[in-house]
């Protein structure tokens, strides 16, 4: 088993029946998608919201009934991986594409755990590209804004030559911010951006970290219960 099984095997302990669960998306969330799948078709009775098209499909290759946002007021519980995590849990996340949906459902949900192999710990947030959501009107004016504002190097993500486009149609432009001193600061800047629909700074969100090592050991950091 490695990191990122591990972890994300662990969140699904979590799960119990009569939940709604908020289903990430990414490399380590696949984990928790594909165990959550497995203990559905052993009995366990829930339903689930996906962060993706991806995770959609997976769930529906697993077998985990889906609902519409429309029938659901809260969720009980969501599960998702993260690019950097650190000692506050404050979190970078949209490496994958999936940033709006995944913050959508983490703060709808009454536990937001979070689940990453042991390298993406780190001391302070910045490493990791940030992750800004645009909208393609005018994008070239956001993006002026935000390389005149912050004086640091953002490009737009690109796909086999053609800008990216996440599953509600908008573009993402990864900043590199280096080391970020105040997370919370700089998500409401970015936050009260005209043209930026989110970005990739979680904070204050986060319940539980899981954290997966490679010998398949898991560590449970925050809210335990």
């Amino acid at each position: 088993m490695n990191a990122k099984q591990a972890a994300g095997y662990k969140a699904a302990e979590w799960v119990r029946d009569g939940m709604t669960v908020g289903l990430g998306t990414g490399s380590t969330a696949y984990y928790a998608i594909e165990k959550i799948g497995e203990m559905v078709g052993k009995g366990l009775k829930i339903r689930a919201i996906a962060t993706s098209n991806a995770s959609e499909e997976l769930a529906v290759k697993y077998g985990i009934p889906l609902v519409a946002a429309s029938e659901v007021t809260r969720l009980d519980i969501a599960i998702d991986g993260a690019d950097e995590v650190d000692p506050q849990m404050a979190l970078i996340k949209g490496g994958g594409g999936a940033l709006l949906r995944e913050k959508l459902v983490a703060i709808n949900s009454d536990r937001f755990i979070v689940i990453a192999d042991s390298g993406k710990m780190v001391s302070q947030l910045g490493g990791f590209k940030l992750p800004i959501e645009i909208v393609p009107f005018c994008y070239e004016w956001t993006l002026g804004r935000l390389q005149e504002r912050y004086k640091v190097e953002i490009e737009m993500r690109q796909r086999d030559g053609q800008l990216y486009v996440t599953d509600n149609g908008n573009y993402i432009a990864d900043a590199s911010f280096g080391k970020i001193v105040s997370p919370g600061e700089l998500s409401h800047e970015l936050k009260m951006t005209t043209g930026v629909v989110d970005h990739g700074l979680f904070v204050d969100i986060a319940d539980t970290v899981i954290v997966g090592y490679d010998d398949g050991r898991t560590e449970v950091i925050g809210k335990k219960e």
